[in-house]
């Protein structure tokens, strides 16, 4: 049966499907046979419905909605623009800036200690810093913007 993604919690791994047949079916990660990198809220989805189940879930085609939301310039859902997360780890990198633009506060409150106290150790642990942000610069916008959404917005990957 073919269907919707409604809702997807990639912290606990569960979601809500609208099947072809109007009826709702909760599904786990688990049951995710294709890409789960590309799961996410507004995927059209095939999979197999067991007692208002979805079993043997398929993913195939992305949610539509990105490509508006990058004319929009808002980024690919979220609000959160990859461009704006690499132009801000360009330029106030070592500082954290992009960490806290994406919600990682404890990331961006390593990069931020770790930047300021450098300069007591003639800035060697700044420049590293610095670099780090500079390669996240890089993949950020290495990435397509629904790439930069699964993984850094819906499935909060902090580092890299």
């Amino acid at each position: 049966m073919k269907g919707s993604v409604l809702n997807y919690d990639p912290q606990s791994g569960t979601g809500l499907i609208s099947g072809n047949d109007d009826r709702r079916y909760t599904f786990s990660g688990m049951d995710v046979q294709s890409d789960f990198n590309a799961l996410s809220v507004g995927a059209i989805v095939d999979f197999t419905p067991e007692d208002n189940i979805a079993k043997s879930i398929f993913i195939i085609e992305p949610p539509r909605s990105a490509s508006l939301n990058i004319n929009l310039g808002d980024g690919a859902r979220g609000g959160k623009s990859r461009i704006v997360a690499a132009l801000l780890a360009l330029f106030l990198g070592s500082l954290g800036i992009h960490k806290f633009y994406l919600g990682y506060n404890r990331a961006g409150v390593i990069m931020l200690v770790i930047s300021l106290g450098g300069w007591l150790m003639f800035g060697i642990p700044t420049m590293i810093i610095g670099f780090i942000a500079f390669i996240e610069c890089i993949i950020y916008l290495m990435k397509s913007d629904d790439e930069f959404y699964n993984t850094y917005v819906a499935h909060k990957k902090e580092w890299f």
